[in-house]
């Protein structure tokens, strides 16, 4: 029999519309020419059988081949991804409690504080914890984590923070997973809490009356794949159901879907529908504040917005007032009830983002020139560390550093005799194997095989340089090849038109399913021009035109001009020329001599 908490959940799905189109924007970086591109090959059979059964371009039929798919209901449901083909809540540990504790707190007016980090993960799964129990008459004080107070999680600072606000239940969103003592401190002061959270877990039972986190060792609901605003909505799902109300919980997926994509969580599964359906929700949803945001980001929701617009253009600027202090402007941009007030917020964020942006770019531009000044390219890894970095960017430039030069890359915030530093690296680099073997340099370090954060002390870090060129002379990292490689060839019988509706039904894109790579064997260059900056090119292929795009390219334009080229890219519609225009954004592209 299906449970009364199944019912809640999978009620999303009852009055679900037909999802939305969603169109790829235009961020990202061109890669440089490659040297040589490896032609896939023509379609197989198997993939010529499988457009026809499925009703697809032999293209997008070739993708999902190559891909390992079959023309079968897998396939037609990650096409097609529902909120109804959504994972049974029952055996996720700890929801049912966690409703009825929250249930009670809402029936008896209790004041709730909702605690969460300081990402675009733990703000838009507070936004939607507040926002839902403020709408099912729930006392609700929001509360996020800051950089100044304690930095991420449930720290010191912020626990007295929480008790200042007088709650007798907490619910944390985005951390608690191992902030044992606070918890346990809480408890001690008479507040209940309620730990909602998908960061790896410890060993040591966790002293909180509900802890939501399927990387439970004893939680049995299978999809571990949720970011915090997926479990947050899962678990309101059910409050509202004790609660006997009705209210919609669907306008919350636009949250979902910008805190799933933000934290870089898996676009496969449950995590799929939520955020295709999310991104629906974005295009004709009546929230405010990101209808503010994302005037000022150049985005027209209404022509719809994709996994990458959210990566790229939204969660940024979400992201940035808390990269610089205080993220508490952006939880009001999302919870804003009209559009004056969202307005102003939404100003105030493309403030933080502008600053955000030129201190980055003021941090990376002395970063390279160290870099290139010191010979630090021709290591195997590098290490940045500077008095006056900003903490709060350290990420973004360690992750620009390791694109332009394909290294490990540390860039370390010093302040004083100490510093805080965020670790990049390329495809293939095992960071925390890395950073294991550099130890002795480092007071402490975290993270995982991807991505990384260290604390070192100033007079280590050179130290610090050599054992981290030392740990990635030991590792075997992939060559940057000069090799450029295609998911799969445009096959000249399609449409390309067609062939890019057919990849919008690939989205959401990212995480886990990575967008598709379309190869143009030998199309012959109608024009190419240099627009500033950018390279832009009309081309012939398989007698049809396609424009090509690519950034920070355009001093190659005379290179290719009159020619033949093979491109690798991003096929999408062209939102600009309209029709069945289509553009190729470039990854790779070879001049054929």
């Amino acid at each position: 029999m299906t449970s009364t908490a199944t019912e809640a959940w999978k009620e999303l799905a009852e009055r679900e519309a037909p999802p939305a189109a969603s169109h790829p924007g235009r961020g990202g970086a061109g890669a440089p020419c490659a040297e040589r591109i490896a032609d896939p090959g023509e379609a197989s059979p198997d993939a010529l059988a499988m457009a026809r059964e499925l009703g697809l371009s032999i293209t997008v039929a070739d993708i999902l081949h190559r891909a390992g798919r079959a023309p079968d209901e897998a396939t037609r449901r990650f096409l097609d991804p529902r909120l109804s083909h959504l994972t049974s809540p029952d055996a996720m540990a700890d929801r049912e409690a966690s409703a009825d504790r929250i249930a009670r707190a809402v029936r008896a007016g209790e004041r709730i504080a909702v605690f969460g980090d300081y990402d675009c993960d733990g703000i838009t799964a507070t936004a939607i914890m507040t926002g839902a129990l403020r709408a099912l008459s729930g006392q609700v004080v929001p509360l996020l984590a800051t950089r100044a107070e304690g930095s991420y999680g449930l720290s010191a600072p912020a626990l007295e923070r929480v008790l200042r606000a007088c709650p007798t239940l907490l619910i944390t969103c985005d951390c608690g997973s191992s902030d044992h003592e606070r918890l346990a401190a809480a408890r001690a002061a008479g507040v209940d809490c309620v730990v909602i959270d998908h960061h790896l877990v410890p060993a040591d039972p966790l002293p909180a009356i509900a802890f939501l986190n399927p990387h439970r060792a004893d939680c049995g609901f299978p999809y571990k794949g949720l970011a915090s605003c997926g479990l947050a909505l899962s678990l309101l799902a059910a409050v509202r159901k004790k609660l006997g109300s009705s209210l919609d919980l669907r306008p919350y997926l636009d949250l979902v879907a910008i805190g799933t994509v933000a934290d870089v969580a898996p676009l496969t599964g449950d995590n799929r529908a939520l955020v295709r359906a999310g991104l629906g929700v974005l295009q004709t949803g009546p929230r405010p504040g990101l209808r503010a945001l994302a005037a000022l980001a150049n985005l027209d929701l209404g022509r719809g917005a994709s996994a990458e617009d959210v990566a790229f253009r939204i969660a940024p600027r979400l992201n940035a007032p808390g990269r610089l202090g205080d993220p508490d402007v952006s939880l009001e941009l999302l919870l804003a009830q009209d559009g004056v007030t969202a307005s102003a917020l939404a100003a105030t964020v493309e403030q933080a983002q502008m600053k955000r942006r030129a201190i980055q770019d003021e941090m990376l531009a002395s970063a390279l020139a160290e870099i290139e000044r010191a010979g630090f390219d021709r290591d195997p890894a590098i290490v940045i560390a500077r008095q006056g970095f900003h903490p709060g960017v350290v990420g973004i430039v360690a992750g620009r550093i390791t694109s332009r030069y394909g290294k490990p890359t540390i860039v370390i915030a010093l302040e004083g005799a100490k510093g805080r530093g965020s670790v990049r690296g390329p495809a293939g680099a095992r960071l925390h194997d890395a950073l294991s073997i550099c130890r002795a340099e480092l007071v402490g370090f975290g993270g995982h095989q991807a991505a990384a954060g260290v604390e070192v002390r100033a007079d280590r870090v050179e130290a610090l340089r050599a054992a981290w060129c030392d740990a990635f002379r030991e590792q075997d990292l992939p060559a940057a090849a000069a090799l450029a490689v295609a998911h799969v060839r445009l096959d000249d019988r399609d449409d390309p038109a067609a062939v890019a509706r057919d990849l919008e039904r690939l989205e959401p894109c990212g995480e886990g399913n990575r967008a598709a790579h379309v190869l143009l064997p030998g199309a012959a260059v109608r024009s190419a021009r240099n627009l500033k900056g950018h390279l832009k090119l009309e081309l012939t292929f398989a007698r049809r035109e396609i424009s090509c795009f690519g950034f920070e390219l355009g001093e190659l334009a005379p290179r290719f001009a009159g020619g033949r080229v093979d491109v690798v890219g991003r096929l999408r519609r062209d939102a600009w020329r309209g029709g069945d225009a289509v553009e190729i954004r470039i990854e790779h592209i070879a001049a054929i001599d």
